[in-house]
Formats: C-alpha cells, sequence, structure tokens
C-alpha cells in the first residue's frame, strides 16, 4: 500500500486529522521533514453540534505544535469542503504565526441538513518541507430539538406549567416543594409529565404550587401547601396532584401567591388559602383550607389569583377586585383593603381581567383595549409614566388586545393581530424585547411571533403560538424557560419536548 493509498483510506473511514506530506502523492518531494519542522496538530477530529433552532455557530480549537523547534509563517490555506457542502460553513483563525499556535475552526449550521459532514483545513508554514498539513474535520450537524406542543402555558414563581392538546399537563423548572407535580422535588430544565394520567382542561402555576381542573371539572393542587393553597384540607406539601376538597364542579381555576381561587361552571367564585388581606373574598381575613365562595352572590366569567389581592370579571362584564389595596390595585379609587369584592370604578366593560400581577392588575375592555391599575413603579401600568394608580388608565399606543397577562413587576399582552408587546421591569429580560431596558410603554417582543395566549411571573415570560408552541423568556435560573438550560434569555426561546 503506497502512502497515498494509506492515506485516504484514513480520511475515509476515521475522519482524522492527519500529519502526512502532500509532495509525496505527488512522487516528487522528498517525504521527510527535519525534525524542527515538524508540524503536529491535535486533537485528530473535531465535531460540532448544532444547538436548537439550528443556527448557533459553534466553535472548536485544534492546537498546532512543532516538533522540536520553531516553526514560522504559520497560515490557513483554502478549505477544501466534502461533496454536496455549501460553501463557507467553517472560518479558521491562527492565535500566532510561529508555532506553537492555536487553529480555532468555527462553523455555522445555518444551511446544514442534520448529518456528518468533512472538510479539509490546510495549514502551511515557511521552513517546513512536508508542509502543507491538513486536518480532516468532522462536522456533525444535529437533528434541533422538538419545541413543547401545548395548547396553553402558564408561568409561575421560578416553574411553569403547559397543557398539550391531549389535555396532559407538564412543568418544568423549580421543584423544591413539589410544584411540577411529577412526584419529585427535583428542578427540571424541560417539561415532565404531571403524575397520575389525569386529563386535564386547564392549568395554573403560582407562587410555589399549581392547579388544574380536569376535563370533568375535577380541581386539583399540588406543591407548597403551608397555607392551605392546595385546598384539601392539610398543611402538606404535595408532590403530586390531591384533589381540592369539597366536590364542586369547576370550569377554571388560578393560582396565586398562598391561595387559590375557581370559578364553578355555573359562574359562583371560590377561594381557599392565605387570607391576611381579605383576597379570599369571603368577607374576612380568616385562613381557609378548603374552598369558601366569594361573598356578594356575583355571577362570574373570569376570575384571576394575584399576590394579595384577586379579581374577576362578572357576566354583565363589570370588573371587580377583593384584598389588599395599598397601591390602588383593586381599582376603586381608593388605597382601602377590601375583604369582599368592589366594583373597579369607571364606566369601562371587560371582556376579561385575567391580568391581576404583584401589586397592578390590568384587563381588556370588549372593545379590545388595554386598562391597568395600581403599582407603577416600573412602568407596568404601560402609560408612559410610573405613577401608581387607583383607577384605570389606558394601555398607550392604541393596540386593540386579544388578551393581557400582568407578571410580578411587568405585563404582556397580545394583540388582536397575534403580535406581543410587553412593558414594565424587565431586569431579566422579562420584556423578551431583546434587552434589560425598563419599559413605561408597550414594545414589541422579539422574533415576530404569532401568538394566541400569554402568561408572566417574577422574572419571566411564556407564551403560545398560533402552531401550539410555548415559547419562554426571562429569568432561567431554575430552568423555568424550558430549553434545557439554566441560561437567561432575552428573547424568545421555544421549550423542549420533554
Amino acid at each position: 500500500m503506497t502512502v497515498c493509498d494509506d492515506l485516504i483510506k484514513r480520511r475515509s473511514i476515521a475522519l482524522l486529522a492527519l500529519a502526512v506530506g502532500l509532495g509525496g502523492c505527488g512522487g516528487g518531494t522528498d517525504q521527510t521533514a527535519p525534525p524542527a519542522a515538524m508540524i503536529s496538530l491535535a486533537p485528530t477530529s473535531v465535531s460540532f453540534s448544532s444547538a436548537q433552532g439550528g443556527t448557533n455557530p459553534g466553535a472548536q480549537t485544534v492546537s498546532v505544535t512543532s516538533g522540536g523547534g520553531t516553526v514560522s509563517g504559520l497560515g490557513v490555506g483554502t478549505i477544501s469542503y466534502g461533496t454536496g457542502l455549501a460553501t463557507s460553513w467553517l472560518s479558521t483563525s491562527l492565535s500566532s504565526t510561529v508555532a506553537p499556535a492555536t487553529l480555532t475552526l468555527t462553523a455555522s449550521t445555518g444551511n446544514l441538513a442534520a448529518g456528518t459532514y468533512t472538510a479539509t483545513v490546510p495549514l502551511t508554514a515557511s521552513g517546513a518541507t512536508n508542509s502543507p498539513q491538513i486536518v480532516a474535520v468532522s462536522f456533525v450537524v444535529s437533528s434541533p430539538a422538538s419545541p413543547f406542543a401545548a395548547v396553553a402555558s402558564s408561568a409561575g414563581q421560578y416553574f411553569s406549567c403547559g397543557l398539550t392538546g391531549g389535555s396532559a399537563a407538564y412543568c418544568w423548572g423549580s421543584n423544591v416543594y413539589g410544584q411540577l407535580g411529577d412526584g419529585s422535588t427535583t428542578d427540571r430544565l424541560t417539561p415532565v409529565a404531571v403524575a397520575g394520567s389525569l386529563g386535564f382542561a386547564s392549568v395554573s402555576a403560582g407562587t410555589g404550587h399549581s392547579c388544574g381542573v380536569t376535563v370533568a371539572g375535577a380541581a386539583y393542587c399540588w406543591g407548597w401547601n403551608y397555607n392551605f393553597e392546595l385546598g384539601d384540607g392539610t398543611t402538606t406539601n404535595r408532590s403530586t396532584p390531591t384533589a381540592v376538597a369539597g366536590g364542586l364542579t369547576f370550569a377554571d381555576v388560578s393560582a396565586g401567591s398562598g391561595y387559590t381561587c375557581g370559578l364553578t361552571i355555573s359562574g359562583a367564585a371560590y377561594c381557599w388559602g392565605v387570607n391576611t388581606y381579605g383576597q379570599l373574598g369571603d368577607g374576612t381575613t380568616t385562613d381557609r383550607s378548603t374552598p369558601v365562595p366569594v361573598s356578594g352572590g356575583l355571577s362570574f366569567t373570569t376570575v384571576s389569583a394575584g399576590s394579595d389581592h384577586s379579581c374577576g370579571v362578572t357576566s354583565a362584564h363589570i370588573a371587580y377586585c377583593w384584598g389588599k389595596n395599598a397601591n390602588g390595585e383593586l381599582g376603586d379609587g381608593t388605597t382601602t383593603t377590601r375583604s369582599a369584592p368592589v366594583a373597579v370604578t369607571g364606566s369601562l366593560t371587560f371582556a376579561t381581567l385575567n391580568a391581576v400581577g404583584g401589586l397592578h392588575s390590568c384587563g381588556v375592555t370588549t372593545t379590545a383595549a388595554g386598562y391597568c391599575w395600581g403599582s407603577n413603579n416600573y412602568g407596568q401600568l404601560g402609560d408612559g409614566t410610573t405613577t401608581d394608580r387607583s383607577a384605570p388608565v389606558a394601555v398607550t399606543g392604541g393596540l386593540s388586545f386579544a388578551a393581557m397577562n400582568a407578571g410580578g413587576n411587568n405585563t404582556c399582552g397580545v394583540t388582536t393581530s397575534r403580535a406581543a408587546y410587553c412593558w414594565g421591569l424587565n431586569g431579566k429580560g422579562q420584556l423578551g424585547d431583546g434587552t434589560t431596558t425598563n419599559r413605561s410603554t408597550p414594545t414589541a417582543v422579539a422574533g415576530g411571533l404569532n401568538l394566541v395566549s400569554i402568561s408572566g411571573a417574577g422574572g419571566h415570560t411564556c407564551a403560545v403560538t398560533d402552531s401550539h408552541i410555548v415559547y419562554c423568556w426571562g429569568d432561567n435560573s431554575n430552568g423555568q424557560l424550558g430549553d434545557g438550560t439554566s441560561t437567561n434569555h432575552l428573547a424568545p426561546v421555544p421549550v423542549r419536548a420533554p
């Protein structure tokens, strides 16, 4: 076997970096190089893998050394690509023109299908009789990770949940109290199924617990239960779903901070858990370990639990709120705390008010206008100021909203044309505009996604596209973005499939 035959065989089988004299293949050049001029390449192969999304450049290094003496005049020749490869997917740079040096190979995989490819990188050097040396690079393009397909999502405090089209609930992120519902207290960087094989119609993530309503209308909760927020009559934390006591048939449920509210199929609102500020709406400040009816006999179409206050919209499109009101979050024109529902002031008629944040509230009127009230220290009311409001103020910009959601100190909305906008606190990138700059007026979420719903809590936000793919952005310290990492993202990233 000739030197060239051996070279071809080794390159085609192993895709290894080779240190051979190309002159030997032509038969006219001495193949023996002086020891001082030897160039060696290590490692023998390099691999790159594309990240989710398929366009994340990777960089790997190959060290270049001399075999006993200094080699000068180092350079990189023309790269040759394997059959069928698009050009310019691999670029190179050298740290020095004198060995030892580092050859850095940077790849862009956006125009390559999944598979294994090769490219030959020649390295030249003056004074080396076996120059140029070559390295055969094995380039692995992995298939992008499948995204998590769901019809709904809910962002909690350091965790998130989603609901598939098959009525299966999944959660991801922090799990210290069992709030992911998978039977463990282990944090998860990607979605895990809620245990029990229950078929859910809705799911809601709170501060340290989660709740859902089954397709049969039964309410279940799991996670932190110190304040009776699970509604099972105990203060025992649960890492799997436990039935809410009382046998009520629910249409929806909303997990807040230390408490929960639910809406029955007849339009009656019930709440349970901590009641320090009257957030349960039963006219008292007594904590409740099982559901109690919200006083007033109102018939609601939506109900939402926040940090220390709750709100709902009646069948007559009138908004009511109850609980803590230190910053005007009840919207009744005062800062008086209420233990029973009070009407939001003004003559507005609301289509939905499922947007109760930490210290503010937002809703969408029957004419698709966005209004907010309460704390505004970060511009979360979206009126262009940082002034607290005890009565509704219009969100600036003239946008027509289909849905809105108030996070801890920020707000997001989806327009009737399915564009996403956010405003308020942005320290973790929860506004999704690619920055960490606070905004007092709506700013477009990056990426141009077409969304049908959006949910924010704490420092992150999640949303569902019209193609039923879940995206999240912002704080990811506990894996609450579900992309398989704990890296914060200032713009939307797809949640990875289980």
